[in-house]
């Protein structure tokens, strides 16, 4: 089975790409660098010919309010209609746990929008909601930092590696359409300050960590809640020390 993964030489799309290929399907990595920009269109009818699965993993170069909201709009409404033209029979993305719930934050507002024309557009559609990536601890970190301590609040937090929400993508990908939402996560659940004194000091950063309530994540105040999924939500298996033990691939 042809399936293009929009997204597809980055982090979580090379690795839903190299899971496909390795259980038998044609995986068709599309990004820029491949010659298709769903921004412009470009290659978009190309690459689609014959598929039978679009995975959209791509995600927005800023977190800037309107930017964002504008890249999901265009690219997804260009990926939308090609996939429309070229039969398609299922459309997966990648979004975030907690979309629904803070419509104020300017990046679940541009992801909820993307939801939504997934779910309008009449392609049979699934939808994986994920939690942080472990690989993002290092960014979060210097986005939090203000000198040589780094403000975080203390909230929630659920962060997975990226290597089960890869698998878990992949899965959905190869299956039948969900036409449903679904949430993954890590197995433990973490006070976010808590987990970034740890993971700092685990990482050799001597950066002091600073419990903030009103510390900003991507720009935005978190709720305690917001950055955790819902009853039900599958949990991955590796933990942030097994993971940095074994590596980033993972």
């Amino acid at each position: 089975m042809k399936i293009v993964v929009v997204g597809g030489t980055g982090l979580i799309g090379s690795k839903v790409v190299a899971w496909l290929g390795e259980h038998g399907h044609d995986a068709v990595a599309a990004a820029p660098s491949t010659g298709v920009d769903t921004l412009t269109g470009e290659g978009l009818d190309g690459a689609l010919a014959g598929a039978s699965v679009v995975v959209d993993v791509s995600n927005s170069p800023t977190f800037e309010d309107e930017a964002v909201l504008r890249f999901f709009e265009t690219s997804t409404g260009n990926l939308l209609g090609a996939e429309r033209r070229a039969g398609v029979g299922h459309h997966v993305a990648l979004s975030v746990v907690g979309t629904g719930d803070r419509p104020d934050v300017g990046y679940f507002r541009a992801k909820l929008a993307q939801e939504r024309l997934i779910r309008e557009s009449g392609v049979p559609w699934s939808i994986v909601h994920a939690t942080q990536f472990f690989e993002f601890v290092p960014r979060i970190a210097d986005g939090a930092a203000d000198g040589e301590r780094v403000r975080i609040p203390p909230v929630r937090f659920r962060p997975i590696a990226g290597g089960e929400v890869a698998r878990t993508v992949a899965r959905v990908a190869a299956g039948e359409p969900l036409n449903a939402a679904i949430e993954i996560a890590g197995p433990r659940q973490y006070r976010m300050d808590e987990f970034f004194r740890e993971a700092l000091a685990a990482l050799g950063d001597p950066r002091e960590v600073v419990t903030d309530p009103d510390a900003r994540y991507f720009g935005a105040v978190m709720r305690d809640g917001d950055l955790v999924p819902g009853d039900g939500a599958a949990l991955g298996e590796i933990d942030y020390a097994d993971w940095l033990k074994a590596g980033p691939t993972v």
